[in-house]
This record gives C-alpha cells, structure tokens and sequence, in this order.
C-alpha cells in the first residue's frame, strides 16, 4: 500500500444510494464462488441479493474513497441478512430461487448460540479482488473491534482451508475456541468448521 493511500471506514447506510450495490458487489466477489451453483455471473448475483444484505450491519473500507472490503456486524436477534424469495426468484429463475430461498433461510438467518449483549458477531468478511493484500480488510476489523459496547466479538464457521482468513483473524487478536468437523470432506475439501472469538479486557 502506498503511502497516499487513505482508508476510511464507514458503516453501510452511510454510503447513499448507491450503497446497497456496493456492498452486494463486494460480497459476491468474496463468495462468489460459493454461490455458483445459483449463477456465475457476478452482476447477475449482484442484482438477486442487493436487496438481502443488511446495510445499516455493514461496515465498508473505502480506498482513497472507492469500496474495498467489508464486514457486518450484529449482537443478539439482529440479522445481517434478511432476502425476499419472491426478490430471488425473479433475478435467478424459479428452481434456483427456491433453492437459494430454502438455502439462504437455513445458513444466514440463524441467530448466533449464546447471542446476547455485547456479545458481537463478525460475519461475511469480503474484499474486492483488486484490493486484497492492502490491509482493506484488516481495517474494517480493527474498526469494528473499537467499536463500544461490546465485551466480545466472535466468527462462526469458518473453514479450516481459509488460511488466509484465519491468519488475518489471528492477526487482529482473535483465537479459536470451537472446531466442529464436517462429513463432506470428500467433495468440499473442508475438514472442520473453525470458530473464533476475541474477548475484552
């Protein structure tokens, strides 16, 4: 990173209007891949889930003021995603929207175990493709972990293939504190689901 460069963060309703694409733009180029089987087209994945992710639990770096990467954070029953079937069934078909529906509904609107106050969880931690490896990320953490209020920060389910997260995560003070092994090791590659927690002095 050179050394004009500025990074700013910023929560997600901050960004006007433009900013519920910004942060669906960023969270398809984190997780795109696991979302191919609904499309490979990223705008396309970009336009179904614009309206699903949560912007007021957005937090965004802004490079020199262009969107970088982002977080979400959220503490007892908030969700960080709240999507519409009907909203992903027009954008990516009837099969495949009722699929994401049923599949989104199980995964993403889960209330953490042990939710309570000040207790946060960091989720859907993401960055632009052109941004990785420019501390865009780490930012973001860094300014959630300052954030008031909170007496400790968890990340669920994290795959233990994901070395470069969880080094990041390590990074800024977090340590695990579950492992929860999975049966489909064959076909995905993942051993366990890795979670990790933060706690306050």
């Amino acid at each position: 990173m050179s050394e004009t460069t500025r990074i700013r963060v910023v929560r997600g309703d901050e960004l006007g209007e433009e900013g519920s694409a910004w942060i669906a733009r960023l969270y398809v180029e984190g997780f795109g891949d696991d979302l191919a089987f609904f499309s490979k087209d990223p705008e396309r994945l970009t336009a179904a889930l614009e309206h699903a992710l949560v912007a007021r639990h957005a937090h965004v770096a802004l490079v020199d003021g262009e969107p970088a990467a982002l977080a979400f954070l959220v503490q007892g029953e908030q969700l960080c995603f709240e999507h519409d079937a009907a909203e992903l069934r027009r954008h990516l078909g009837w099969y495949k929207g009722t699929i994401a529906d049923l599949v989104f509904r199980s995964q993403f609107q889960k209330v953490m175990p042990d939710a309570g106050p000040g207790i946060g969880e960091i989720a859907f931690v993401a960055s632009a493709r052109r941004f990785r490896g420019r501390g865009a990320a780490k930012a973001v953490l860094e300014h959630i972990l300052t954030l008031p209020g909170y007496r400790e920060f968890r990340l669920e389910d994290i795959s233990d293939v994901n070395e470069s997260a969880l080094g990041l995560y390590e990074r800024v003070g977090f340590h695990e504190y579950r492992r929860r092994r999975v049966r489909h090791t064959r076909w995905s590659g993942i051993n366990a689901y890795v979670s990790m927690r933060l706690v306050r002095e």
